[in-house]
């Protein structure tokens, strides 16, 4: 599985000071994973030296919008998508995202009991790929970058982490904070602050799952969750994050989840 971590910047911000953790902070992971979730969190502050300089991740995009988040479908794919698919697409993408945002309800000031995902628009090559008439949705046709149809980067927060949506048609209402980039026959995964690409028949054929574990994983990297390709943490030897060997989110994945947002949780005021 190919993953682009977000916590590799995509941009050059201007470094920050590393926030310290409030006093009374109410971290307390069970005993046994307690170890790992150290050793993970030392490896991210030194293989990340801009961790705390970067403004873009999932956590800096949930906050700009008050505890929401909008995405964008690139629909890189020439298979016809109805108004019945395409609602069942929003359904399993809110129900995926909703898996890691339960992870912190309620949890040290986490001030979210719900994160709404909205889907603002759709990216195709061919208008008559997408088979209803209703104005639900932005549609883009045939913009392409990186060779897929994309939204417009005019209403992209990757292009404009300044929140000025002066140029989208439709203004902030209408922006998109991360694209669901669905590609006919793709294998594997990617995920970052973008958003996540995953295969379209694999994503949609996986609709009636529980779990999209490949989808979950890229989800995990929008929030700065890295990979385990070479090593593993103490005392933990299965969890989401370690691509292959879980296929569900984890106790260990929710603790590290929540490592994240005691960390960054300064920089929003918390």
């Amino acid at each position: 599985m190919t993953c682009t971590g977000a916590t590799t910047p995509t941009t050059s911000p201007t470094a920050g000071p590393s926030p310290t953790t409030p006093p009374g902070d109410p971290w307390n992971p069970p005993a046994a994973l307690a170890p790992g979730l150290t050793e993970v969190w030392n490896h991210v502050e030194s293989t990340y030296p801009n961790l705390y300089g970067f403004r873009n991740y999932g956590w800096d995009q949930l906050f700009a919008n008050g505890g929401a988040i909008n995405y964008c479908v690139r629909w890189d794919s020439s298979a016809p998508v109805s108004a019945a698919l395409r609602d069942r697409i929003h359904a399993g993408l809110t129900r995926q995202f909703t898996k890691w945002m339960d992870a912190l309800k309620g949890w040290s000031d986490w001030p979210y009991p719900t994160v709404p995902v909205k889907v603002v628009g759709w990216a195709v090559r061919d208008r008559a790929t997408l088979q209803w008439t209703d104005d639900s949705v932005d549609i883009y046709v045939n913009d392409i970058n990186e060779n897929a149809p994309q939204c417009a980067p005019a209403c992209g927060r990757f292009f404009h982490q300044d929140g000025n949506y002066s140029g989208c048609p439709g203004g902030r209402a209408h922006h998109y904070d991360m694209s669901l980039w669905l590609t006919s026959n793709f294998g594997g995964g990617a995920g970052g602050d973008w958003g996540q690409r995953v295969g379209s028949e694999y994503f949609v054929g996986a609709l009636g799952q529980e779990d999209v574990h490949i989808f979950l994983h890229e989800v995990g990297h929008s929030f700065g969750l890295g990979d385990f390709y070479d090593w593993t943490p103490s005392g933990v030897c299965c969890f989401l994050m370690k691509a292959g060997s879980a296929s569900s989110i984890t106790e260990f994945d929710r603790w590290m989840l929540r490592d994240w947002w005691r960390h960054l949780k300064s920089r929003y005021g918390y």
